[in-house]
């Protein structure tokens, strides 16, 4: 009896939670300088295994996504620029095209941002089709930036807001929520949806920050809430209860996203804030709890930010340990 309890226990452990990724998002890079490099997966994967939940947690691999898919949110012009200038870079001696001063393709790049949103597509089709309750795509290039037209901050396309707008036009869900705790502003995610009702964004960043955006006249729908920098893990706790949650449980989403970023945390020297993996664990716990009131547990995490690679693969496993009830 103990042992079937156990496989039992077991078997419903490793069907609740996936992680899609692919190598292919390695193989994206910007030169040795820059700090969204290949080394943020590769520490996860360390990390995962280190802690011993990575045999607890499905694999799959992240499929490409197809252009029909990418230009559900961005311009036909974006997305030829990405296919068009990583193309011409194989076979040259050109190693890099610079999108912009920090957001850069090589040969590789259009492959894997196909594949970052690839993956925020397939887990979206999965948990929606009951094979899963949640997924975390550990995948990069990252998306909060990109908008409609333009790729920036490190981010080719975007990710969670491909997945979103994929679960309402194409899976008929009216409500969704899409919730970005990187220090960054989600610019590029607050403009996909500004106008679209049926998408709740919430958020918290670090502000005055880059991209200097989402702090003035937000539409009602976008709860932006800026926060200035050495803010820690209690100020931002008590935003969750005060105002995130009222939101969320107000919209009832059928479906959430998660924009993962985990740049917010205290050793993190791309921002400024103090969060610790204990802060992630408990707003990875607030928001499951309203995923179980509203959206039968539906939640797709994509990861953003974190460049400082133990925090970011610390921070990761104490996301995942509550998505696949792990703690």
């Amino acid at each position: 009896m103990y042992t079937n309890a156990r496989e039992t226990a077991f078997d419903k452990i490793i069907m609740t939670t996936a992680i899609y990724t692919h190598a292919d998002c390695q193989r994206h890079e910007m030169g040795d300088w820059h700090p969204e490099s290949p080394l943020r997966l590769q520490a996860i994967e360390d990390q995962l295994i280190s802690s011993r939940i990575d045999q607890f947690i499905e694999r799959r691999e992240a499929p490409l996504a197809e252009i029909a898919d990418l230009e559900r949110i961005h311009t036909d012009a974006a997305v030829a620029r990405i296919r068009d200038h990583a193309a011409a870079l194989s076979g040259s001696d050109q190693k890099y095209y610079a999108l912009d001063g920090d957001t850069l393709l090589n040969a590789h790049s259009w492959q894997a941002a196909r594949r970052a949103a690839g993956a925020a597509l397939a887990a979206t089709d999965a948990v929606l089709a009951g094979e899963l309750e949640n997924a975390f795509c550990s995948v990069r290039p990252p998306g909060h930036h990109a908008t409609p037209t333009t790729s920036m901050g490190f981010c080719l396309f975007n990710n969670v807001a491909i997945a979103a707008r994929h679960a309402i036009e194409r899976h008929g869900l009216e409500r969704v929520a899409i919730i970005d705790f990187d220090v960054h502003h989600g610019n590029g995610t607050e403009a996909a949806f500004e106008q679209d009702p049926r998408v709740l964004m919430v958020s918290f960043f670090q502000h005055p920050f880059y991209p200097f955006s989402g702090s003035e006249n937000p539409q009602p729908h976008m709860l932006n809430e800026p926060l200035p920098a050495y803010t820690a893990g209690d100020a931002v706790r008590r935003l969750v209860n005060d105002k995130w949650l009222p939101a969320l449980h107000a919209h009832a989403p059928q479906m959430i996203f998660i924009s993962a970023g985990f740049d917010a945390h205290r050793e993190d020297d791309m921002g400024q804030m103090a969060l610790v993996e204990a802060d992630y664990a408990w707003i990875t716990r607030q928001i499951m709890a309203v995923a179980r009131q509203h959206a039968q547990g539906r939640i797709v995490s994509c990861l953003e930010g974190g460049y400082h690679l133990s925090a970011l693969g610390r921070s990761v496993v104490a996301h995942l340990k509550v998505l696949a009830d792990l703690e």
